[in-house]
C-alpha cells in the first residue's frame, strides 16, 4: 500500500480526495439536518478541502499521495459529525493563513498581512481558545520579515479594522455588555479523558520519532526544507497549546492537527530506511485511527 501511495500526485488527483470528503461529511450529517448544521458542514468542507492545496503550497512531501491520504484518514477518524461552528471556522481560517504565509511571491505575501490580521480576529471571535495562532503569526513575522515593524503594523491594522467593524455591528444589534468568554484564559479545561485517547498512543510515538529524526539529521537538510519544517512545527505547537488548554472531552479539537501531522508523519515514513518499516508504520497509523473512531462511537452513541 505504501508503494501505491508513494506515487506522485497531481493537481487533478485532489478533486478525488475532495469528492470523498464531501461524501463523508454528508454521510456523517445525514441524520442531523438543520440550518446551523448545514452552515457548519459547508464551512468545514471548504476549510478541509483548502487543506489539500496547502500540501502543494508547502512542498515538503514531494507531491506524493501519502500526505493527502493520511490527511483524509485523519479527518475521517477525528470528525465527529455536526462540527462546532467555531472549530469549522478555525479550520477554514488556518488553511487560508497557511496558503498566504507559504506563498512564494514575497510581495503578495507581505501585502497580505492585513488579511491575516482580519483572519486572526475572525478566528478569535468564533473560537477564543485559538489565541495561540496570534503568537504563531507574530513569531513568523519576526523570524521572516526584514521590516518587522511594518508587517506587525499591517497585522494589527487588519485586526483593528475587523474588531471595530464587529463591535459596531453587535452594538447596533443591542449587545452592550462584555462577554467574559472572550478572555484568552477563560475556558481553561485540564480535565481530559486520556483513556479514550489510548488508541492514538502509537501515532503520538511515531510523531515524536519523526521530530527527533528531523533534528538528528538537521544538518543534512536544505535551508528551504529547514525553514518549511520549522514553520510546520511552530504551527503544530500553536494548535497543541489550544488542545492542551481547552480540549477537555471535545476531541474534535484534534482536527486542528490533521494537516501538520499528516505532513510530519508522511515525511517520516518516506525517510524510513526499510520498505517494511514504512508499510508497518502506515498500517499502524490506519489501525490506530480506526480503533479510535470505533471506540468513540461506542462510547458516545
Amino acid at each position: 500500500m505504501f508503494r501505491l501511495l508513494s506515487k506522485e500526485s497531481t493537481i487533478f488527483s485532489i478533486p478525488l480526495y475532495i469528492g470523498f470528503l464531501l461524501v463523508m461529511l454528508i454521510f456523517f450529517n445525514l441524520f442531523e439536518i438543520s440550518d446551523f448544521a448545514i452552515i457548519s458542514t459547508i464551512v468545514t468542507f471548504v476549510g478541509v478541502a483548502l487543506g489539500y492545496f496547502c500540501f502543494n503550497a508547502i512542498k515538503l512531501n514531494y507531491l506524493y499521495h501519502l500526505p493527502l491520504f493520511l490527511y483524509t484518514f485523519f479527518v475521517f477518524a477525528l470528525y465527529p459529525g455536526n462540527l462546532d461552528i467555531g472549530i469549522a471556522v478555525t479550520l477554514l481560517s488556518n488553511s487560508f493563513i497557511i496558503l498566504i504565509l507559504t506563498d512564494v511571491n514575497e510581495d503578495t505575501n507581505k501585502k497580505s498581512y492585513i488579511l491575516i490580521g482580519t483572519l486572526l480576529v475572525i478566528n478569535y471571535i468564533f473560537l477564543p481558545t485559538t489565541w495561540p495562532m496570534i503568537l504563531f503569526v507574530i513569531l513568523h513575522v519576526i523570524s521572516t520579515s526584514q521590516r518587522i515593524g511594518l508587517q506587525l503594523f499591517r497585522v494589527i491594522f487588519g485586526a483593528a479594522l475587523t474588531i471595530f467593524s464587529y463591535f459596531s455591528v453587535v452594538y447596533f444589534l443591542g449587545y452592550h455588555s462584555w462577554n467574559e468568554a472572550y478572555l484568552p484564559f477563560y475556558y481553561f479545561n485540564w480535565t481530559v479523558d486520556f483513556q479514550s485517547l489510548y488508541p492514538l498512543i502509537p501515532v503520538v510515538l511515531l510523531l515524536l520519532y519523526a521530530v527527533l529524526d528531523h533534528f538528528n539529521n538537521y544538518n543534512k537538510k536544505s535551508p528551504v526544507s529547514k525553514y518549511k519544517y520549522t514553520f510546520i512545527l511552530i504551527f503544530t505547537v500553536a494548535q497543541l497549546l489550544t488542545i492542551v488548554f481547552y480540549m477537555g472531552s471535545h476531541y474534535e479539537y484534534l482536527l486542528l492537527l490533521a494537516l501538520p501531522i499528516s505532513i510530519i508523519l508522511s515525511r517520516m515514513l518516506n525517510f524510513l530506511p526499510k520498505y517494511w518499516m514504512r508499510e508497518v508504520g502506515l498500517w499502524s497509523i490506519i489501525i490506530c485511527l480506526l480503533i479510535f473512531k470505533i471506540s468513540y462511537y461506542f462510547k458516545y452513541f
